[in-house]
């Protein structure tokens, strides 16, 4: 089942983002080689960032989005979570 995961940044993130990046990359990873990604990629107004992913449960979803460095390291001072239908490509 799809998922949005948005994350708001907190009024650090733009400061912690640079240094952050690339444990949250290297924590995307494996969902990315497995092609549950759909998209993903940061606000470009600077209010945080979004993905699209493929997990078993909303559960599950939140487990992933809690443990991400994003938000273990700052970055995020809230994260929402939302089942997704794609309607379209």
């Amino acid at each position: 089942m799809l998922f949005v995961i948005i994350g708001h940044d907190g009024p650090n993130g733009a400061a912690l983002r640079p240094t952050v990046r690339p444990a949250h990359l290297e924590n995307l990873r494996p969902l990315v080689e497995s092609g549950k990604v759909v998209v993903g990629g940061p606000f470009t107004d600077g209010s945080g960032s979004l993905i699209v992913a493929d997990f078993e449960s909303e559960a599950a979803a939140k487990a992933f989005a809690q443990s991400d460095p994003y938000v273990t390291q700052g970055v995020f001072e809230r994260v929402e979570i939302k089942p997704f239908r794609k309607v379209v490509p």
